[in-house]
């Protein structure tokens, strides 16, 4: 009997018994939808009152209100989420630049340390996802 996987199990990009793929697999999914969701409430505002959230020393420095930053901030993540499931290699790395001027604005404004703290956790997995895009997504 043979040892490798099964033909079910292999894909043209890993194999799905391979604990590393999986990873990479469950990490680009969460940073392709998250970012997509996310900025798409940007819009509604239904998970929170996310103009809320921006420092008031970078609210000043931006044209218009905070909910127009807002809409541009909606953009761009959604953006990065089809970027990460399109090049994740590329998309991840967009995703840490973005995570980390999110954390940079809530260092700044008192008050959200603990979700500047989640959004450093997030930042690290962000980066985990491009290190593991190298060895599980096919060269573009």
């Amino acid at each position: 009997m043979s040892t490798t996987s099964s033909p079910i199990a292999t894909t043209a990009r890993g194999d799905l018994h391979d604990p590393g793929y999986q990873a990479f697999l469950a990490l680009r999914t969460v940073f392709t939808v998250a970012p997509i969701l996310f900025g798409l409430d940007k819009f509604t505002n239904l998970m929170t009152d996310w103009p809320g959230y921006l420092a008031p020393w970078i609210d000043g420095i931006l044209p218009g209100t905070a909910q127009q930053a807002m809409y541009l901030v909606g953009v761009i993540e959604i953006a990065a989420g089809i970027v990460v499931a399109v090049a994740p290699r590329v998309g991840a790395r967009i995703v840490v630049a973005w995570l980390a001027g999110i954390i940079v604005n809530l260092l700044t404004y008192s008050g959200y340390y603990d979700v500047a703290l989640r959004d450093f956790g997030l930042l690290v997995a962000a980066g985990a996802l491009a290190r593991l895009a190298v060895a599980y997504h096919r060269r573009m």
